[in-house]
């Protein structure tokens, strides 16, 4: 591998790696307790609402994020009200805005799916203790049911972390320069193709073992935790 190409190439996907890592926060930031809600909906008594969340989540989850990012960035600018509207048209406006959004949205509903999973999981009986101490629903949910929803769904959702960093890639067919985006274009001014995406790759490697490493440390102490309570 090309020494030059090397030291030419890092401080360019170095600078698109601060790309990647702000839509992966956002995503995670933005897009967990957007899941959670969704999860909680997907629970609901309520049928109306049960059936709206389900919806989302099989639209979101049975189409490609590369095409919710077209529809996002080039399909809603298509609409008049959508453009005169400085809110969101300031979401789609522009590149990087869209492409957050569409992390988000996404995100939120295989997140819903794990958390929903997580929660229909949960025994029965310590549910009904709680509700015969005379506990609320929200404080059910808030001292029970999340905490151990939380224990349950956290290995999946270290699998969803790492696709949010990956899928950021896509950022790059509208135009964002994040890691991809330099990578494309480095390779177009180099033609060192193989030298080039081989670095991309180290790159995606490393900030998906720091975020999983991350989210098994926090996972064993929870376990600690759940262990030490008992």
């Amino acid at each position: 591998m090309d020494l030059g190409i090397i030291t030419y190439a890092v401080p360019f996907l170095f600078v698109g790696a601060k790309t990647t890592l702000l839509i992966a926060i956002f995503g995670i930031g933005i897009g967990l307790p957007f899941g959670i809600l969704l999860a909680t909906a997907r629970t609901s008594q309520v049928g109306t609402i049960r059936r709206c969340a389900d919806f989302y989540c099989a639209v979101f989850r049975g189409t490609p994020m590369l095409v919710q990012i077209f529809v996002i960035y080039y399909g809603l600018a298509q609409i008049g009200f959508i453009r005169h509207n400085t809110i969101i048209w300031w979401l789609i406006g522009d590149s990087l805005h869209a492409a957050i959004l569409a992390v988000i949205l996404n995100t939120g509903a295989y997140t819903a799916e794990i958390f929903r999973t997580a929660l229909l999981s949960l025994p029965r009986g310590l549910i009904e203790a709680a509700e015969a101490c005379g506990m609320s629903p929200w404080v059910i949910f808030q001292r029970i049911k999340f905490p151990l929803a939380l224990r349950q769904a956290l290995p999946s959702y270290s699998t969803e972390v790492a696709v949010i960093v990956k899928e950021s890639s896509l950022a790059s067919t509208i135009t964002v320069l994040e890691i991809t985006g330099y990578a494309k274009r480095l390779m177009s001014e180099t033609f060192a193709i193989m030298e080039i995406f081989v670095i991309t790759a180290v790159f995606y490697l490393v900030i998906n073992v720091v975020c999983l490493t991350a989210l098994n440390v926090i996972e064993r102490r929870l376990s600690f935790e759940t262990r030490s309570a008992r």
